[in-house]
Order: structure tokens, then sequence, then C-alpha cells
């Protein structure tokens, strides 16, 4: 009887942790969503400024057509991604492509003086900034769920339940190997 009761509460402690450990990758995948869904709000606002910030650009800036077509491209791109992942693959191609756009907005110090880019810059670093700080959260989320499905004996439930490793927001090899390169300094 007693040997009864003993197996009957090790199943029942086995069956706790079981739901434990489910709940506890539930949470932390709920989380990483979550924390994506703060990165969206900054990237429909990111989108919504971009035309604005290109239009301004065009009536000073005719020969660089080719950027503000990439800039546009790699927007409607991201506009258009459907999962996380492919949202996440293209930001990154976005970012860059704005990137080249700031660089070649430099050569215009007629355009740097004009209020209204210079309100929409203003924005756009506002977004860029607000952006980076909800990457950080959504990175650290990630990292989280991923070592909960990485680490015994929390991986085996994961693999029950088909949750895997997610992919960070992280910068892209294009722009990680632009901030490798040490920065000119022209005078």
């Amino acid at each position: 009887m007693i040997g009864l009761w003993v197996a009957i509460g090790v199943v029942v402690l086995l069956l706790i942790w079981f739901v434990a450990m489910y709940n506890g990758l539930v949470s932390l995948k709920n989380n990483r969503d979550k924390a994506f869904a703060d990165i969206d709000v900054q990237l429909k606002q990111r989108h919504d400024l971009i035309p604005q910030l290109v239009a301004s650009v065009k009536g000073y800036a005719k020969q660089e057509e080719s950027v503000l077509t990439q800039v546009t491209q790699a927007r409607n791109r991201a506009m258009s991604a459907g999962t996380v992942n492919d949202k996440i693959a293209a930001e990154v191609a976005l970012s860059g492509a704005m990137s080249q756009f700031s660089m070649q907005m430099e050569a215009y110090p007629d355009l740097k003086s004009n209020q209204n880019f210079m309100q929409l810059q203003n924005e756009m670093s506002d977004i860029e900034n607000k952006l980076a700080a909800v990457r950080r959260f959504f990175n650290s989320t990630t990292r989280e769920l991923n070592t909960k499905v990485q680490k015994f004996p929390s991986n085996i439930i994961a693999g029950m339940f088909k949750f895997s490793e997610e992919p960070y927001f992280d910068l892209g090899v294009v722009q990680r190997e632009e901030l490798d390169q040490a920065p000119k300094v022209e005078f």
C-alpha cells in the first residue's frame, strides 16, 4: 500500500514538473511574440515615415534615384513580409538601404538646411532609437527562450511540442561588415 502511494506521488510530481516546464516554454514564446509586436509598432511608424522622407529628398537629389528606389523597394518588402523571421530579414535589408540613403544625403547641404527634411530626419532618428531599444528587449526574450529550448531537461519537452530555437533580430551580415570597418575621417 505504501509503495502504491509512493508511485502515485512520483507520477503526480512528474506530471507537475512536466506541466511547469511546458508552461514555462509557452510563457517565453509568448514574451517573444509580445516583444516582436512592440517592434512591429515602431516598424509601422518607420514605414509610414519613409515615403515622406523620400519625397522631400526627390527634389534635391535627382541623380540619387537608384538609392531612393532601393529604399522604396526594401520598404515594400518589409511591409509585405509575413512571418517574424521574414520580417527580420526584410527589416535588416531596409536598415541597410536606409543607411546608404543617409550617407548619400550627407552630400546635399541645401537639403540638410530644409526644415521639413530636418524634422523628418529627426523623427526617423527617434524611431530608430526606439527600434534599437525594443530590439534589445526582443533579443533578450529570444535568448531566454533559446536557452530554455537548449537546456536539459526542458529540451525534452521542447522537442516533444516542437518548440525550437528562434533567430535574433541582428544587424545582418552587410551592416556588420560596415561596422567592422574603421570610419573614414576627412578634414
